[in-house]
């Protein structure tokens, strides 16, 4: 059976998070587990996504979300801010979500967050090309 949309060809952010991640080189998109994927081979970014239930917390759906590979070097500070939340089955290999449902969406934050993503899967090739254009 396959999984239900959860998203809206029509919103706002998700147009925005598709013109960032789509201007990478030989990026994709494909709707999985009902939801945008972002790939250039591998995945390396997410449109929507919530976290696990816990004996301590509830699941939590944050439909209007971006996830992503988090640079290691940078985890532990992102961790600490309330924006950011770990997901559910893609929280354990190192990704993040980022809520951009509160407040104003630094835009500026969300293209380097999903650049560095990119950066960490992405083929020589596709990194050549964007350091090219760059």
């Amino acid at each position: 059976m396959p999984h239900p949309i959860m998203f809206s060809e029509d919103d706002p952010v998700l147009a925005q998070v598709r013109r960032i991640a789509l201007a990478l080189p030989e990026t994709t998109e494909k709707t999985a587990h009902g939801r945008p994927t972002f790939r250039c081979g591998k995945m390396f970014a997410v449109y929507g996504g919530g976290t696990r239930r816990t004996a301590t917390t509830p699941h939590r759906r944050y439909d209007t979300s971006v996830l992503f590979l988090a640079d290691p070097a940078e985890r532990l500070a992102l961790e600490q801010d309330e924006r950011f939340f770990s997901p559910a089955y893609l929280g354990p290999s190192g990704w993040l979500g980022l809520d951009l449902s509160t407040g104003t969406v630094d835009w500026t934050e969300v293209t380097e967050l999903i650049d560095a993503s990119f950066r960490q899967i992405a083929p020589a090739r596709a990194i050549e090309r964007l350091n090219a254009d760059d």
